[in-house]
């Protein structure tokens, strides 16, 4: 077993260790499991939030051992990299890799486990949730934010940025699911739209956001509305593409 434990956290390491290897039998199941597993731990007074991510294939075993660093491993350090960037994120613990002769077995994320107000996507399902449009708003310029510091968050979809109320009708956003991103120089505004196109489908949520996104930026909220819009079009044709034929193949292999 290889791991890289956050120095805070040292005095912990024999408790957090044994939670890894107890994975399979001890902690509390958050979530439906169904892709990568995340277990909820205590830990003194805090709760940690231990992620293990799907076995990887035969090819991703060896990539992940000699070519690709793990998923687990970029959680964390790109974790580490959003908080030095003042992007909130829930605090990262550790990462944890097993390998056995062919390549990657198994690898784990863990970090604290933020209970939050909602995510984004409660906006997308309820157009009358409190506070719907400072919400909007105050979210748009945190991607904003996002954005002018290069950071491109390649999972930037509704149930990746847990949302908390702060004092006087303020909010805090913090990634989550964080090990695929990009980290750029500058981004231009195609790169911008893009990263926004998956979101929501709906046009009266882009306005709005595109309306607040030209506040900080250099061009026109309509340029920006018409380019927001046409990369969320090309994302939700391309997500129904994928989808019919998933239902294809499923037919096939029955």
């Amino acid at each position: 077993m290889k791991y890289i434990l956050n120095p805070s956290f040292k005095s912990s390491e024999e408790q957090i260790t044994n939670y890894v290897n107890k994975f399979n039998t001890k902690g509390i199941l958050f979530g439906d499991g169904k892709r990568n597993k995340i277990k909820l731990f205590d830990l003194d007074s805090l709760t940690i939030n231990m992620k293990s991510f799907k076995k990887p294939n035969l090819i991703n075993k060896i990539a992940y051992k000699y070519f690709r660093k793990s998923k687990a491993r970029r959680s964390y350090e790109y974790a580490n990299k959003l908080l030095e960037n003042g992007i909130g994120t829930p605090q990262p613990l550790a990462y944890f890799e097993n390998y056995n002769w062919l390549g990657l077995t198994d690898s784990y994320y863990i970090s604290e486990h933020l209970q939050a107000d909602l995510t984004f996507r409660e906006l997308v399902n309820d157009s009358d949730y409190p506070d719907f449009e400072n919400i909007l708003r105050q979210f748009t310029k945190f991607s904003f934010d996002l954005h002018q510091k290069g950071i491109e968050f390649l999972d930037h979809s509704p149930g990746n940025t847990l949302i908390k109320k702060g004092n006087e009708n303020q909010y805090n956003f913090y990634l989550v699911d964080l090990n695929r991103m990009n980290f750029h120089e500058a981004m231009d505004i195609d790169q911008r739209m893009k990263n926004l196109s998956r979101l929501t489908p709906k046009k009266e949520m882009i306005a709005i956001m595109s309306d607040e996104y030209s506040k900080y930026y250099s061009e026109s909220s309509s340029l920006i509305f018409e380019k927001m819009w046409h990369a969320t079009n090309e994302f939700q044709e391309k997500f129904a593409r994928k989808k019919k034929l998933k239902k294809k193949l499923k037919f096939w292999k029955s």
